[in-house]
């Protein structure tokens, strides 16, 4: 009955352990993704009018922060369905999601996807990143719905992405 009791204490000290070990690789992962991917999404949201929070982060949920296999072996950080040269690699791995040439490109598409929507020139140029989300979900971008927007919404919150915003609130003004 001690032996149990000793077992079970060390069991969950050890996964207390771990778990703290994750969240704290997982925090410096979402730093790390931001300062490497953040200069692309200012600078397409300065060309499109999308905020760089939104493309934050949708790309930080939909690619695991870039550590999703579609991330590191498609190049695909937004989950946009598409062909892909997996089979022509003999890769074991098989995906419906589209490859890209680079993180960027998929950056890049994910922006041209977003201005063919009919409700784009309503927002273009806004930071509520409530509207933006809520008219992607409901215009098909992710089956999740109203879960997918509260996770995205979290990394922006958790990671403050709308400061990276600030540069199209002074454009407009």
């Amino acid at each position: 009955m001690r032996l149990r009791k000793h077992i079970r204490r060390n069991l969950l000290i050890g996964g207390l352990c771990v778990s703290s070990l994750f969240a704290h690789a997982q925090a410096r992962t979402g730093k790390a993704y931001i300062k490497e991917y953040s200069p692309v999404a200012v600078s397409l949201m300065q060309e499109t009018g999308i905020p760089a929070s939104v493309i934050m982060g949708v790309a930080m949920l939909e690619s695991g922060m870039g550590t999703s296999r579609n991330a590191k072996m498609l190049k695909n950080h937004f989950g946009i369905v598409g062909k892909n040269n997996l089979a022509k690699r003999h890769a074991t791995y098989r995906s419906k999601y589209k490859e890209y040439k680079s993180v960027a490109d998929s950056y890049e598409h994910f922006t041209r996807v977003i201005a063919k929507k009919k409700w784009f020139a309503q927002l273009k140029g806004t930071t509520d990143t409530a509207a933006w989300l809520k008219k992607m979900s409901h215009s098909g971008y992710s089956s999740a719905g109203d879960i997918w927007i509260t996770r995205v919404s979290g990394m922006i919150k958790r990671y403050k992405l709308y400061e990276l915003d600030d540069d199209l609130k002074l454009a407009k003004e």
